[in-house]
């Protein structure tokens, strides 16, 4: 209890090795960030790094041992920690081995991690009770919301909610964020729903849930009416009462794998990632000095690229040199974002795993849905077209 948290130490998207305690940083080819391995607070050097794995590549069966319908569901080595729980959670891991470590107690830390991670689940119930009493504490109310919510609506869209939590925790929020009248908004109110099972078991059937007896009723669901409340059923029952199917239909959430995955890979939906870290790192990436920083380590990488095979002493010295100035502008470029362990979506050049998933389960991602408030309802975005690694050198890029 007396152990301080750090809420700036770590970022969304890394990974930790149940067996070995580490917290660490994975690219989207699953080769490791040297540089961004912790045993709790303190980072590990790059050969200790390598004499416990062998080597910067993590073989894809032991960062990614169950797969379902495509999407990546967990691993019995690996934890990839995605969603916004998942800040505290690491930290709570780092702070406790570090404890144990310098106390020199001896731990597992698989037992760790499940302690930890069975005790950010059961949070959640003390967490809804917290929120309820003053949501004005925790919430932060978009001015724009309603507004966007109505555009939709004008323009001929039908709107549904989707959600894990209990009732009078959304009823709460959602009445803070909007007013009384929130659920006139929305043609369908699913709670409870407990994603990503809504979108894999085929046999939970909706069921109604009373709003003056807070309870669950035994009525057999035909169909779902605007108005009514209804917890768990699944979504193709969704999508046979309502006809909501494939293309036509915008989902977004705040998880890639327990929101996003089967919608998009199984169900053919659009899909929606709203990444609340984007606000800062926009921020970064527009900043005078990382521009420059980036531009530069660009220019010294081609000098390098070009100039390696140089034979004679003067022009190896000078490349070393480069090398160095290199390796210190890497350094640099990733401190701006998180002295620990950089930025969310990317390692020196590559995107993270965490942004590959994102990609991949993704069509649009953006830090807040009203950010939708400056296109038309009607608005195409089209796919951009990027240069593959044998496209460089054509006339057209």
């Amino acid at each position: 209890m007396k152990l301080n948290y750090e809420p700036g130490f770590a970022v969304r998207g890394l990974h930790f090795d149940i067996g070995k305690g580490l917290l660490l940083k994975v690219d989207s080819f699953h080769q490791i960030q040297l540089g961004c391995v912790y045993r709790g607070l303190t980072p590990l050097s790059d050969e200790d790094v390598l004499n416990l794995y062998g080597q910067h590549y993590i073989p894809a069966d032991y960062l990614e041992s169950y797969v379902h319908n495509g999407s990546q569901q967990g691993s019995s080595k690996m934890a990839h920690l995605a969603d916004l729980f998942s800040v505290p959670e690491m930290s709570l891991l780092c702070n406790t081995t570090e404890y144990f470590v310098n106390n020199n107690l001896d731990y597992h830390p698989d037992i760790l991690f499940r302690d930890v991670k069975s005790a950010v689940q059961s949070i959640h119930p003390v967490m809804h009770q917290t929120v309820q009493k003053n949501p004005e504490d925790y919430l932060e109310k978009d001015p724009l919301l309603e507004l966007f919510f109505d555009r939709l609506i004008n323009a001929g869209k039908k709107l549904f909610l989707v959600t894990n939590s209990p009732f009078n925790f959304v009823n709460k929020g959602m009445q803070y964020l909007i007013g009384e009248h929130w659920r006139d908004i929305f043609d369908v109110i699913i709670v409870q729903a407990r994603k990503p099972k809504f979108f894999t078991d085929e046999n939970r059937p909706f069921r109604v849930y009373d709003l003056h007896q807070q309870d669950h009723v035994w009525d057999k669901v035909h169909n779902l009416e605007k108005g009514r409340v209804y917890c768990e059923g699944n979504v193709r029952q969704l999508q046979g009462m309502t006809g909501w199917k494939g293309r036509s239909v915008l989902y977004f959430g705040d998880h890639p794998y327990t929101d996003l995955a089967d919608a998009s890979l199984v169900h053919g939906w659009k899909t929606g990632a709203i990444i609340k870290e984007l606000t800062s790192e926009i921020k970064t990436l527009n900043k005078p000095e990382f521009k420059w920083h980036v531009n530069w380590l660009q220019v010294l990488q081609q000098l390098i690229e070009e100039h390696q095979d140089v034979e004679d002493e003067p022009s190896q010295q000078l490349i070393k040199h480069w090398i160095g100035e290199r390796d210190e502008l890497r350094k640099e470029t990733k401190h701006v974002f998180n002295k620990q362990f950089g930025s969310l979506f990317r390692t020196y050049h590559n995107p993270t795993y965490f942004s590959r998933r994102l990609f991949r389960f993704a069509d649009v991602y953006t830090s807040n849905v009203t950010n939708l408030l400056r296109f038309s309802p009607k608005h195409t975005f089209y796919a951009r077209r990027g240069a593959l690694p044998h496209e460089y050198r054509s006339w057209f890029v």
